[in-house]
């Protein structure tokens, strides 16, 4: 032997010390964490705005064959119940806690300071991804998220209600209720990012891409490792988007309108075994119009847009089966537990009663006309378009049920079509599944399936009991007793309380297709109240309320009691008391905003508030050709950008919906030390008036225009006001090779924003 003087020498002892131990941590199977045994993998998928008689699985005039597929495979559950609104459902699936337990008892677009309605998933209520995440699961979620708080939603976080921070190790979605389906606003874990690019492109399948990238990967690396997907898609939700012809395959199928729909979708499904033989068809409300009240004009419209929706439904289903088709190509379907729910809440009656091919304005009073919709008809589900169906369509797929998305206290609402398979495991292969079920029983269903106790604690904080209870004895055994007694129901204050078969119900007199700026609060003391026998009455359409009113004041005691346990009692309206009891802001109180490149992704609701008052922007900006967007806010259907085109003269473009537009165009370019500013100067006297644009570079004004409405409220629910880079859809006239139009050539140095 001779001793080791030189340092090389040295080093290259210590490495191949170091090399020679990877064998032993290799195969160290204590350094991995401890899976159960043949734990199954897990796959939510979860549509959005689908009603129970949407799907051709449940006798609806939607074909979707990968859930028929699925249902032959596996069962179908007739008696699935979610929340009746968006945010709340998604809570309660992934925490398996009642939704007002979780905090996110309203839709984060009408969440308040109220106990229960935060719209704040709390630590001791941790999802389903951060249990199995501890249990040695690898995590993902891809689509549509809409449970981070609006003010936690820019680049700078916090990231304690994102996906990442609630137990998924990647998500690629969107974080809002929505997104424009042809340029979505994107996020990558915490990133935003733009899509691909290409022209060709439907973020469904951008979604479905990922995900399959995700189980192939995974599978090549780690393929004795469980995983737990979550895949929820933008689809059904307004806007309507699809390439066209998935659109034009429906072409002529519901000119008999919706009032015969709803009862073909009956028949189908007493055909099917989905619905009892014999279930009555509850009517029609008396404020929606029966079908043959229409003009010709008015049926064209309303058929067009229904064949959107319809095309849009399809094309999702497709992309969902490319999801399974690749579980079965990797040898993983069989042992996955692979829960279909076909839609979040029932469908959506938020385009009113005429329908829109412009929702956003719609909803802020600021319909198009007739002749406008017809004048667009073969552009609607396209980029250009941002459509909703009329709410007669929304109802007729809620058949045979009362009411649509919203009202909690109807099925209409809250019972949506499910299908869950697991080869391994259910051998009743195409059976039905009648038990009471609700999306809270998911969670404590997977603990069970993975042989794993719901934990007391999670990441050192001691949890809520669950809420929801296991229905793994239904997927076994049709014959299962009922795993759940109790289970209440509110949103917005429509409300009601299942309890033992029976179903007390009170409808809080609004109407779920009411369109414009919400007005005052009306007194819950003021709702009747409804009761049903669901044992012997599938459809819920006898009232007994007057024949067994002892049974009713049992049912609202009971009622009482469970909004005690979750601390909601007395209930309010959230949208009543977003207003008195409003969420925290990052704008709030302040006249002037000062940004800097690299403020992008932030939620509209977080920008500076432009609506109803006069403003300004300044651009301090330097380059000998600088081009690019300045900053801008909404997206192609409404809003505005500022910024400097091909040739580096400054530009600014301002759309509200289909109401007016204005460009200005300085004639000079742009160079060296530059100050670019944008003037409104509103007109005053009240809301959504009009008012005058005044382009100005360098103190000399260059370009005016005026437009005679703007905004009310807001230009979108999903796109950002962003610097230096416009993501989503263009809100500009930019180049078509130059995605988001970032600014190049120059310094954007500061962008000032000025509200009076």
């Amino acid at each position: 032997m001779f001793a080791v003087k030189t340092p090389w020498i040295k080093n290259l002892a210590a490495l191949l010390s170091v090399l020679l131990s990877f064998p032993v941590l290799a195969n160290d199977k204590s350094l991995l964490k401890a899976v159960p045994e043949q734990a199954p993998n897990v796959v939510f998928v979860l549509l959005d705005d689908v009603g129970f008689g949407a799907t051709s699985t449940f006798g609806g005039p939607v074909s979707t064959p990968t859930l028929d597929a699925l249902a032959e495979q596996g069962l179908r559950f007739n008696r699935f119940h979610t929340t009746a609104i968006c945010s709340p459902t998604r809570a309660s699936l992934l925490t398996g806690r009642d939704a007002h337990a979780a905090n996110v008892g309203a839709v984060l677009n009408s969440s308040n300071q109220l106990e229960g309605y935060q719209g704040i998933i709390r630590p001791n209520t941790a999802t389903i991804a951060q249990m199995l995440k501890d249990q040695g699961y690898r995590t993902a979620a891809f689509g549509k998220w809409h449970l981070a708080p609006p003010w936690e939603t820019t680049p700078i976080g916090p990231f304690d209600r994102w996906p990442v921070g609630l137990g998924f190790e990647k998500f690629y979605g969107f974080l809002g209720g929505e997104t424009d389906q042809f340029d979505p606003t994107l996020y990558r874990d915490t990133s935003p990012v733009s899509r691909p690019q290409g022209h060709d492109y439907h973020v469904t399948e951008d979604l479905a891409d990922e995900a399959i990238k995700w189980l192939r990967l995974g599978h090549s690396l780690r393929s004795e490792q469980p995983f737990f997907m979550y895949f929820a898609t933008g689809a059904a939700h307004a806007p309507l988007q699809v390439p066209k012809q998935w659109i034009d395959a429906y072409k002529g199928q519901f000119d008999g309108g919706w009032d015969a729909m709803r009862e073909h979708i009956l028949e189908r499904q007493m055909a099917l075994g989905v619905a009892p033989e014999g279930t009555p068809l509850t009517p029609r409300p008396d404020a929606l119009p029966a079908w043959e009240s229409l003009s010709d004009k008015q049926k064209q419209v309303a058929a067009r847009l229904m064949e959107t929706f319809a095309g849009f439904l399809a094309h999702t289903d497709h992309q969902i089966g490319r999801l399974v088709q690749t579980l079965k190509e990797i040898n993983e379907f069989d042992n996955t537990l692979f829960v279909y729910i076909a839609g979040d809440n029932g469908s959506s009656a938020e385009g009113g009663l005429a329908g829109s091919i412009n929702y956003m304005g719609a909803l802020q009073g600021l319909s198009e006309t007739l002749d406008e919709q017809v004048a667009a008809l073969e552009r609607i589900g396209d980029e250009t378009t941002y459509p909703q169906y009329p709410a007669g369509w929304a109802w007729a797929l809620t058949s045979p049920f009362q009411w649509v998305k919203q009202v909690a206290s109807h099925l209409g609402g809250t019972r949506v079509g499910t299908v869950i398979t697991w080869p391994k495991t259910i051998k009743d292969a195409g059976g039905l599944r009648q038990q009471f079920t609700h999306v809270n029983d998911i969670v404590p269903t997977v603990l069970e399936a993975a042989g794993i106790q719901a934990p007391s604690v999670v990441a050192g904080v001691m949890q809520k009991p669950m809420d929801g209870v296991s229905l793994l004895a239904a997927l076994k055994d049709a014959a299962a007793p009922e795993h759940k007694a109790t289970q209440l129901f509110e949103v917005n204050g429509n409300r009601a309380i299942y309890h033992n078969g029976w179903m007390a119900s009170a409808f809080h007199k609004r109407y779920p297709w009411s369109v414009g700026i919400r007005s005052g609060a009306t007194p819950m003391e003021d709702d009747e109240w409804e009761l049903y026998n669901l044992n012997e009455d599938f459809s819920q359409a006898n009232n007994l309320a007057n024949t067994h009113p002892d049974k009713l004041a049992e049912l609202q005691a009971v009622f009482e009691q469970e909004a005690k346990r979750l601390g909601i009692w007395p209930i309010q309206s959230a949208m009543d008391a977003m207003n008195t009891h409003p969420i925290p802001n990052l704008r709030q109180g302040r006249t002037d905003f000062t940004y800097y490149p690299g403020a992008v992704g932030i939620a509209e609701t977080q920008a500076p508030p432009i609506y109803n008052r006069s403003w300004s922007i300044t651009a301090d900006i330097s380059g000998s050709q600088p081009q690019g967007v300045i900053a801008t806010m909404g997206g192609l259907v409404s809003g505005w950008s500022l910024y400097l085109n091909a040739n580096s003269q400054a530009e600014f473009k301002y759309r509200n919906f289909e109401k007016g537009e204005v460009l200005l165009t300085a004639n000079e370019a742009v160079t060296g030390n530059s100050t670019v500013e944008l003037v409104f100067d509103y007109d005053g006297g009240g809301w959504a008036r009009g008012g005058e644009f005044s382009l100005i570079v360098n103190g000399k004004t260059v370009a005016q225009d005026r437009i005679g409405l703007t905004p009310p409220a807001y230009f979108s629910i999903d796109e950002t006001f962003d610097v230096g880079i416009d993501t989503g859809s263009p809100a500009g006239d930019y180049p078509a090779n130059k995605q988001g139009f970032p600014f190049a050539g120059g310094e954007l140095q500061t962008v000032t924003i000025s509200i009076r």
